[in-house]
């Protein structure tokens, strides 16, 4: 390391030039430098590395022993370091092989994911998508050390520190299963507050949400019955007793299991955001991913 703090990037360069050309001179034309300026940097090179590097020959500089072992060496990790600046390439989705990770609970998988997935099958065939576990007071850690590429929340809880990308607004619609008898037609507030609802709370146990809320502003409350920490059970269960439940509408689009009706009052819906670190903000593959998204949702 002591010799790094000696060196610097345009003496490296002029020592791969060197070795390449064994000569100053086409050396100092290489570089576009004058042959004094070359001269200074080869003194400056065999101070740092205690070693003579190039002695003079019948035909032009003769390398030593350590400048042979340096040839190959420097020679990657400039290309290397190259290749690290270089600007970026366009990504071509035909042949990327990338494997994503997202942090989506199970109505950002419904929501958001799948509308993605056919496109994204389809146009990065060699594409991967691992989906875990949403965490908001994990998402920026997540984010910060790579282990996830992009996270969904709501806008309003989420967590600082990310970029936003909003994707849509969700609105809530009342769910029964189809045929229920008790809502051939839309129900009065009266009505509605009398069914046996079934309620999702992520964190476990809650019996009280937005539409509670809503109805205690009111002055009014509903039956809540059940709670289930995800919406999947929540839509079986919907779909084969007669409880009922406000849900986002994007969930239950096309369930013909489901009846979907406007509720009696409205509830305030939620705004829908993507989430993503700076590490990853000019990245094209994490571009071309992100614009997928947004545009499968939305409609």
């Amino acid at each position: 390391m002591d010799n790094l703090r000696k060196l610097d990037l345009n003496l490296l360069l002029t020592l791969d030039a060197l070795l390449a050309e064994q000569n100053v001179t086409r050396a100092a034309q290489r570089m576009h430098l004058s042959q004094p300026a070359v001269s200074v940097h080869l003194a400056r090179l065999r101070d740092a590395l205690g070693d003579p590097l190039l002695l003079p020959g019948p035909r032009g500089m003769r390398p030593t022993a350590r400048a042979e072992e340096l040839r190959e060496p420097l020679r990657q990790a400039l290309e290397g370091l190259a290749q690290a600046v270089a600007p970026s390439s366009p990504f071509d989705p035909a042949a990327a092989e990338h494997t994503w990770h997202v942090a989506a609970t199970d109505y950002a998988e419904s929501a958001i994911l799948l509308p993605a997935l056919a496109g994204l099958r389809k146009l990065a065939p060699g594409t991967r998508l691992a989906v875990l576990e949403a965490s908001p007071p994990r998402m920026p850690r997540q984010a910060e050390q790579g282990e996830i590429d992009l996270a969904f929340h709501t806008t309003d809880a989420a967590p600082p520190g990310l970029r936003a990308r909003p994707l849509f607004v969700e609105r809530y619609v009342l769910a029964a299963r189809a045929g229920h008898p008790h809502l051939k037609r839309r129900p009065t507030l009266a009505q509605f507050c009398a069914l046996e609802h079934v309620i999702v709370s992520p964190d476990g146990g809650g019996f009280v949400g937005i539409t509670d809320e809503t109805l205690g502003a009111a002055g009014l409350s509903r039956r809540v019955v059940l709670s289930v920490p995800h919406f999947l059970a929540m839509l079986a269960i919907v779909a084969g007793t007669d409880m009922v439940a406000m849900v986002p509408e994007r969930i239950v689009r096309g369930n013909a299991a489901l009846k979907i009706m406007e509720p009696p009052l409205p509830v305030p819906g939620y705004e829908m955001t993507m989430l993503w670190h700076e590490r990853r903000h000019r990245d094209p593959a994490h571009q071309w991913l992100r614009d997928h998204i947004a545009a499968a949702v939305r409609v």
